[in-house]
């Protein structure tokens, strides 16, 4: 698949803005803050219904607009179809294909797929663990869309019974005396959907491992081995530290617990934890406070790798994604398993080889030139390796111009 054209509307910096693409590879090169990086943002977009660079979409949307638009034109097996996605700040975001009456944003998801590189992929080893939360939900709903509805569902139901836990902590605190009974509702709610994120995450952890580890080797020339695990607070919550997901050593997925006898582990953790939640007003147990164990030896990639190694793991995770999201993978869940071959994701490198020494960088334009569309960004043209040489536009001063 690639995108063929990408247009948009009060997105960032632009009021207005073209732009043609192709198969193949295309450099867009300009200073900074020319609006390279907004560019490949929306494509992005697309794909995710998320930036890499902030977490809400207000700022998507150009200084005394209304409303940003972006339009992709998505070609696969050589059939195309356009997406177009309105964001509105305070209200749904709607979206668009092939010029079809307005619907929910998320119905656009899977019709593009990427993976993008960016500087802020360093946060991924060195960060706090919602960025890496937030890496394999990202995954989770270009693989699988469906899940996007439950990853929503959870954030409602997570802040409706924190707001509850709050309202019980004061009434509890000034011994008014404080009604549970719609507590247990929420509990049985957030441990439904808390159950589905946490059984999809592991299943992509054990999918993730085998080719995180090959592409840390090939970044790194080998030097040292990278171990992907999924810690969940659900066991630390139970006592059973010993069965981080994704450990060496660690049981096979198929023998791992189902759904619903997670959602039965999650109800029994939160009635456990009640007391402590309803003090500091908070739910302590739940896929929102998990996280992605990243080891390299025996030691822990954050604050052990050095800063070439932590770059290692990042692009790592990323050729991994790519991987993934190119053939899929099987699962009992009911994964997909392939895509076909027209069917790898677009590949976006944001100002990345600007971070890299010359050994990772020649070693990623190497692993990444025969993808199927790569987009890369670049203040200069030299920033741009030899085997990504290809197709080049000039960003400047809000508009695009391609190089013949």
């Amino acid at each position: 698949m690639y995108v063929a054209h990408l247009s948009l509307t009060d997105f960032r910096s632009y009021p207005q803005v073209e732009l043609p693409l192709e198969p193949g590879i295309t450099a867009l090169v300009g200073p900074n803050g020319q609006g390279k990086t907004n560019l490949v943002e929306a494509v992005g977009y697309v794909a995710t219904l998320g930036s890499h660079r902030v977490p809400s979409d207000a700022a998507l949307v150009r200084a005394g607009a209304s409303r940003a638009v972006v339009r992709a034109k998505v070609v696969r097996e050589e059939r195309s179809t356009l997406v177009e996605i309105e964001v509105t700040p305070g209200r749904a975001n709607r979206a668009r294909v092939n010029g079809g009456s307005p619907g929910r944003a998320r119905d656009v998801l899977g019709i593009l797929r990427t993976v993008l590189f960016a500087p802020e992929d360093l946060a991924l080893v060195k960060g706090d663990p919602d960025g890496r939360r937030r890496f394999l939900d990202d995954l989770l709903v270009q693989l699988t869309p469906r899940i996007a509805g439950t990853l929503t569902d959870y954030e409602r139901v997570l802040r409706q019974r924190s707001a509850l836990l709050k309202s019980a902590g004061a009434a509890v605190r000034s011994r008014a005396g404080a009604d549970l009974r719609t507590l247990d509702v929420w509990d049985a709610k957030l441990a439904q959907a808390g159950a589905q994120i946490v059984v999809a995450r592991q299943a992509l952890v054990e999918a993730l491992r085998p080719r995180a580890a090959d592409a840390y080797r090939q970044v790194s020339s080998g030097q040292g081995e990278l171990e992907l695990a999924y810690r969940s607070s659900l066991e630390a919550a139970l006592g059973r530290d010993d069965e981080t997901s994704g450990a060496p050593g660690a049981p096979d997925a198929r023998e791992r617990a189902s759904a619903a006898d997670v959602e039965a582990r999650l109800l029994e953790a939160m009635g456990r934890l009640r007391s402590k939640e309803i003090e500091r007003g908070v739910s302590l147990v739940g896929p929102h406070r998990d996280d992605l164990v990243l080891t390299l030896g025996a030691l822990p990639a954050k604050g052990y790798a050095s800063h070439g190694e932590s770059w290692s793991v990042a692009l790592a995770l990323r050729l991994a994604s790519w991987t993934l999201l190119t053939h899929g993978f099987d699962d009992a869940g009911g994964w997909a398993a392939d895509w076909g071959p027209d069917g790898e994701p677009v590949l976006i490198l944001d100002d990345v080889f600007a971070e890299l020494d010359a050994r990772r960088r020649d070693r990623l334009a190497e692993l990444v030139a025969p993808a199927r569309q790569v987009l890369v960004t670049a203040a200069v043209p030299e920033d741009v390796p030899e085997p990504l040489a290809g197709a080049r536009v000039d960003v400047l001063g809000g508009g695009v111009s391609r190089v013949l």
